[in-house]
């Protein structure tokens, strides 16, 4: 190691990664070699003496490359800094303020798990690789160790949370652990339908591997050929449908198996989950600028919701392994999502009253509806007139099945529309279809943006947008009464709204 690099009188000492990451990396490598071997096999014919030979050189390559990572590897823990330092073909030096990290993620895959390793990462909130250390791995012992010193300082510093009810919503202890009743819920999420596409693309990758894709394709379609058309179309979505039931089970499993959120001492969130890879969330409270309650037409339908946290360094479409990070709680009943959002802001989220919009911004749905649903007709029954009937037939059972569905949907709108506060939190709801709730902390607002079409302005109605650091940055408030929105974003944050608006002496509304 560089003198640089070497432990000085009084200062901590520099760590090394889990020396077993060699052995991980040589098990890796086998499968690889292994997997690449016998594709070669398969469609070169190479000699197996000659793969077998590329394949003790992959093993012997990647773990002397890993040998030589780990000696070059380097970390340590000072009263203010956690620091990384990397002297392996390039010198890479990475130092984290103490008092700047905002989570410590644990995780490990299922090789991990056998070798009894960890992954950490530390980060500052930023999605900037300068502003995270990744240590890959440690031992279990190590992980837990770090992680326990990191939460310790973050702690101190954590300040109590605005309103919150610490009788009713406990400091710490399980919020939500997985009940596998939830499993239900599973194929009405809106990523069930890609399990099909998923399961089809691995059964021709499957079949390719195996030198055999042709002849598979080839049955498929004598088996579906010599069939009726009607009996074609029922199989194949009889199969679609039973795989993407099968398969969403499956990824909820993955996903959520021994799921269990809890708050701990010091004013952290906690969510571990997974089967094959386990991982072990951390989420500062101070972070914590809200929640949002979603949930998709399909959950909704079948009475469930999700619960996804609102904070700052952390956007809502930012995703790992496929997973949004700050998801607190998967689709569950929707009174456990309505409890955990309580157990978490301290407040009842789904619960509280709110201001219902005026019936303006009904009808301003229900004429975007229809319009809609007739533009299609517009097209076909012209086209119809002049040169056949299939069109106009086209052009009556297209607004037979649009126009009541979207005169349905845009009344499920209006009635999901909805503003309100509770507590030290602006609460705003919406959506068509699905419905979502989100309740966000009034400090947490830093600006608003008014909105108003041509429309709008007729019809008296305004769209205020709420500006803020965390989750996706803006939530919006649509198509609420233009003085009693004003209102609302005054009361909200008077410093910062009220010297704009202007009052009418004679019946008080803002404008």
């Amino acid at each position: 190691m560089p003198a640089a690099d070497e432990d000085r009188p009084g200062e901590p000492p520099w760590l090394r990664l889990d020396r077993r990451v060699v052995a991980s990396t040589a098990v890796v490598s086998t499968g690889a070699a292994i997997g690449f071997g016998y594709a070669g096999w398969a469609s070169l014919s190479m000699p197996i003496g000659w793969l077998l030979l590329g394949a003790l050189g992959v093993v012997l390559l990647g773990a002397a490359a890993t040998e030589g990572y780990w000696r070059a590897s380097r970390y340590r823990i000072t009263a203010d800094r956690l620091e990384q330092r990397v002297d392996f073909v390039v010198h890479r030096h990475r130092s984290l303020a103490r008092e700047r990290i905002r989570g410590v993620d644990v995780t490990a895959n299922p090789l991990h798990r056998l070798l009894g390793l960890a992954v950490v990462t530390i980060h500052t909130g930023k999605q900037a690789g300068a502003d995270r250390i990744k240590l890959d791995p440690l031992s279990k012992v190590a992980a837990a160790r770090l992680r326990a010193e990191l939460r310790r300082v973050a702690g101190r510093a954590q300040p109590v949370a605005p309103e919150r009810n610490t009788a009713e919503y406990p400091r710490s202890g399980v919020l939500a652990r997985l009940e596998w009743s939830w499993l239900r819920y599973a194929p009405t999420s809106p990523l069930a339908p890609l399990a099909v596409a998923a399961a089809g693309g691995a059964a021709v990758n499957v079949a390719g591997w195996l030198g055999v894709r042709e002849q598979a394709v080839d049955w498929v379609i004598g088996l579906l050929s010599g069939q009726a058309l009607v009996l074609t179309v029922l199989l194949f979505t009889v199969s679609a449908v039973v795989v993407a039931v099968l398969g969403s089970f499956a990824v909820f499993a993955v996903w959520w198996w021994d799921y269990e959120l809890d708050r701990e001492p010091g004013g952290t969130l906690r969510v571990r989950r997974g089967l094959l890879t386990t991982r072990s969330s951390t989420i500062e409270e101070r972070r914590l600028r809200g929640v949002k309650v979603a949930e998709p037409a399909g959950n909704r339908l079948a009475g469930a919701a999700r619960v996804d946290a609102v904070m700052t360094g952390r956007g809502e479409h930012e995703e790992d392994d496929r997973l949004a990070l700050n998801t607190l709680l998967p689709a569950a009943p929707r009174a456990v999502a309505t409890r955990v959002a309580a157990g978490v802001l301290g407040i009842d989220v789904t619960g509280a009253a709110l201001t219902p919009h005026p019936a303006a911004a009904r009808r301003r749905r229900i004429v975007r509806a229809v319009v809609g649903s007739l533009l299609p007709v517009a097209v076909l029954v012209p086209f119809g007139v002049r040169h056949a009937e299939i069109p106009l037939h086209a052009a009556w059972i297209t607004a037979l099945v649009l126009l009541p569905a979207s005169v349905l949907l845009a009344r499920d709108a209006y009635r999901n529309l909805g503003h309100g506060t509770s507590g030290g939190y602006l609460i705003t709801r919406y959506g068509t279809g699905g419905r979502r709730t989100v309740a966000l902390e009034r400090d947490g607002v830093i600006g608003w943006t008014a909105r108003q079409s041509f429309f709008q302005r007729r019809a008296g109605l305004i769209t205020l947008t709420m500006i803020t650091a965390a989750g996706s940055g803006a939530y919006s408030v649509f198509d609420a009464d233009e003085s009693e929105g004003l209102r609302f974003a005054g009361q909200a944050l008077p410093e910062l709204v009220v010297p704009f608006l202007e009052t009418d002496s004679a019946d008080g509304d803002a404008r």
